[in-house]
């Protein structure tokens, strides 16, 4: 479902992120699935916008030639990058705007892409999009998501507080959806 989800906004998203670099300069764009990049790129190529695309599936060397295009070619405006792969390890404080163009089931991977741009010697402020589809599991997750975010900085804060895992976020964004499903299979008509 997530994957789908991702498919229907890559686009949108994609446009997103070139309307950003046209204005702002480098933009790092993040998916979870290949083919949600994959139409990103497509739309990169439509409009005309040089990128550069990190992915788990790159031999070293074709990654490190793609960071390099990114990070020194004013003409590569924006990095297309996996978030499982490119979310940690890298140095991409070139750009300061993200999209996050699909939603992680946890907080922590979501962070560890948006610290590749917000590092130490970033001289801009670090802006993340994260496009969501409303009324979705898609927003439904990104609740979940806030809120345990909120409870693991209490828990940093000394609170007695017990922070769940991304198996509690999959499973409460589920449930919900299926309550608000079947609350509203059970409404009158008309209603």
């Amino acid at each position: 479902m997530m994957r789908r989800i991702g498919q229907a906004k890559a686009g949108l998203a994609a446009d997103y992120a070139a309307q950003l670099a046209r204005s702002a300069g480098k933009v790092v764009f993040f998916a979870k699935h290949v083919d949600v990049m994959d139409a990103a790129e497509e739309t990169f190529a439509q409009q005309g916008v040089r990128f550069s695309s990190i992915r788990g599936d790159q031999t070293p060397t074709v990654r490190q030639r793609n960071i390099d295009a990114f990070t020194h070619d004013p003409e590569v405006a924006v990095a297309v990058c996996s978030l499982t792969a490119a979310g940690v390890g890298l140095n991409l404080q070139v750009a300061s705007d993200l999209v996050l163009a699909e939603l992680s089931w946890t907080a922590a991977e979501q962070t560890q892409a948006i610290d590749r741009s917000h590092r130490i010697g970033q001289t801009q402020p670090v802006t993340a999009w994260r496009i969501i589809a409303a009324q979705t599991i898609d927003a439904r997750i990104a609740e979940l998501i806030d809120g345990k975010a909120g409870l693991a900085a209490q828990a940093l804060d000394g609170s007695d507080e017990e922070v769940g895992s991304s198996a509690d976020v999959q499973l409460e964004a589920l449930v919900a959806l299926l309550t608000d499903a079947l609350s509203g299979a059970t409404q009158p008509l008309g209603s």
